[in-house]
């Protein structure tokens, strides 16, 4: 695995952590690769019985490495990133994020994938795809509104504005705000009461919950389509070249 996805068992527990803090831990298809590998490793191996997501750094995930992201044709389905997709929107056991500082794009729609979301009080999340001229993915169009309300959904997705730890309390999009010297003792005791649980039945559970999981990969192939005909069109290339050159795009001249 890369050395910027770190996945660790420990008695019950894998840890997947984030570690490319000089990046703002943004990710890389080789980072998604070692995501995907955890996951699968995850949910074949019994010993583990609940997954933490966690980061180095003071920023969670400040989503995809443009650079890296671009050069890869998004129509193959093969990729890592949606390797990762359906290793996370399918893994059978608990999951719990653990959020510090900022979490966007897909830092923030893995999220939605998780059982239990906990974050500091300094955490920010945004879901900045219209921002920067493509679509939602992970099946956030969708599950975004299940968690806080179709007309919320839409006025993230469409102005894509960062919100507070905060507001995603009140949303419904995070369990809990929890302060950063308390995290890791929160995470702890939430871990520990999840292994003594009989792990068939949360495995059943966890499966009846998400009993709507053919919609959900539905939803992100329909997502991985649009998404692969966006970083086509010339309001992708002025958006990117408006990242790299630190100013406002401009779709004046766009219709």
């Amino acid at each position: 695995m890369t050395t910027h996805v770190q996945a660790e068992v420990t008695t019950t527990t894998m840890t997947v952590r984030f570690n490319r803090p000089d990046k703002r831990n943004s990710v890389t298809m080789d980072m998604y690769a070692a995501m995907a590998q955890a996951c699968q490793a995850a949910d074949a191996d019994p010993k583990v019985r609940v997954v933490v997501f966690t980061a180095n750094g003071d920023v969670f995930c400040a989503g995809n490495d443009l650079k890296d992201f671009l050069t890869h044709s998004l129509d193959d389905p093969s990729l890592p990133v949606y390797q990762f997709m359906r290793a996370l929107s399918s893994l059978r056991k608990p999951t719990i994020a653990a959020v510090n500082g900022a979490a966007i794009g897909i830092g923030a729609t893995m999220l939605m994938h998780c059982d239990f979301v906990y974050a500091t009080p300094n955490a920010r999340f945004q879901l900045p795809f219209v921002n920067l001229a493509i679509v939602p993915e992970f099946a956030s169009s969708m599950l975004l509104a299940r968690l806080v309300g179709a007309r919320r959904a839409t006025e993230l997705l469409l102005l894509g504005e960062s919100f507070t730890a905060e507001r995603a309390l009140a949303d419904g999009f995070i369990n809990e705000i929890i302060p950063a010297d308390h995290m890791k003792a929160t995470v702890t005791t939430k871990v520990r009461a999840l292994a003594s649980q009989p792990p068939g039945a949360m495995r059943e559970t966890k499966r009846l919950i998400r009993a709507d999981i053919g919609e959900i990969n539905a939803r992100m192939e329909i997502e991985n389509k649009a998404l692969g005909e966006r970083v086509k069109t010339p309001e992708l290339k002025e958006a990117v070249q408006a990242f790299f050159e630190k100013r406002a795009p401009d779709y004046s001249k766009f219709e």
